[in-house]
């Protein structure tokens, strides 16, 4: 049985117990059990309001890919990585001292998080003081849509004083096979990505056939990791560098072996980690203020 199947299973098994729902949600024009009636419930109790505030607020599009419901709120799909990622992290975007601990374990060079918008986790960022630093070409762009995002978003004050970005993309059961070519030629739509890939300081190998580039996953690391590189550039938020973190779980064996072939195309390996949510989780795991989050989680995902 696969990993998404696996997953697929576990959260219907959870309708009543954790969300109070029967399923049975649209998705794609059909009903599917996986697929809450009640979206908002797909969010953490303890987060919920608050989660759609922000989200409001900053006028961040929530991912889906049902025709069916509203652009307003989350998905109800329970094997939403977007979803996961905001149940994960959100509660502790207030908290210096967890996520400091989290930024640690990730690099021995930092200190401690350093305060961001209005907190020290921020999601779907696009861009710092200076718009737009990959040139991106849609009319609609936006933090969640049309643009390169970061999942989430972090910055850890290093010893030296200096800051580093720290890019997190979040995956739950995500495969890619048979991708199309991401490439668009219609009014050098792509001309903006392959003009970096050329720069001479890229941190990507580049050759002359830049297609292989643009097939997910590699496609959208290919974008995060222009975007990082640009943002540190410009010194985004007092960073002179910064790191990709892809979060992928353990049991998804079959993307991590997809995407641990990106570390051959970076000319720096050290900026680009694979690790799962327990992993990142793994220096405040046992923290008593916030227990109520991991047991969730490990009811819920882990």
């Amino acid at each position: 049985m696969s990993y998404k199947s696996i997953q697929r299973k576990r959260q219907i098994n959870l309708l009543d117990e954790l969300f109070n729902d029967t399923g049975g949600g649209i998705f794609n024009g059909k009903s599917y059990d996986f697929i809450l009636k009640n979206r908002i419930k797909n969010l953490w109790l303890n987060i919920r309001e608050d989660a759609i505030v922000y989200f409001e607020k900053h006028n961040i599009d929530w991912h889906k890919d049902i025709n069916d419901e509203p652009r307003e709120g989350p998905e109800g799909h329970l094997l939403s990585s977007n979803i996961s990622c905001i149940n994960h992290l959100f509660y502790l975007r207030q908290n210096k001292e967890l996520v400091s601990l989290i930024l640690r374990n990730i690099d021995n060079r930092i200190v401690n998080a350093e305060l961001i918008d209005d907190g020290y986790i921020e999601f779907e960022i696009m861009e710092g003081k200076n718009k737009n630093p990959l040139k991106e070409k849609s009319k609609e762009r936006k933090r969640g849509s049309k643009s390169t995002s970061i999942d989430a978003f972090m910055v850890g004050k290093k010893k030296d004083g200096k800051n580093v970005l720290v890019l997190l993309e979040w995956k739950y059961t995500e495969t890619y096979e048979n991708q199309e070519c991401k490439y668009i030629s219609k009014d050098n739509y792509h001309k903006n990505y392959t003009d970096l890939l050329i720069e001479k300081d890229c941190p990507i190998k580049t050759h002359d056939n830049f297609m292989g580039l643009f097939f997910d996953p590699f496609y959208q690391l290919m974008r995060q990791t222009l975007l990082g590189w640009k943002m540190a550039n410009l010194n985004e938020y007092g960073s002179d560098e910064y790191i990709h973190l892809h979060i992928i779980p353990n049991g998804n064996v079959e993307l991590k072996n997809q995407c641990s072939h990106w570390k051959l195309l970076i000319k720096d390996k050290q900026k680009y980690k694979i690790i799962s949510p327990e992993e990142l989780f793994e220096p405040i795991l046992y923290e008593q203020d916030i227990k109520t989050l991991t047991d969730y989680l490990k009811k819920r995902y882990w």
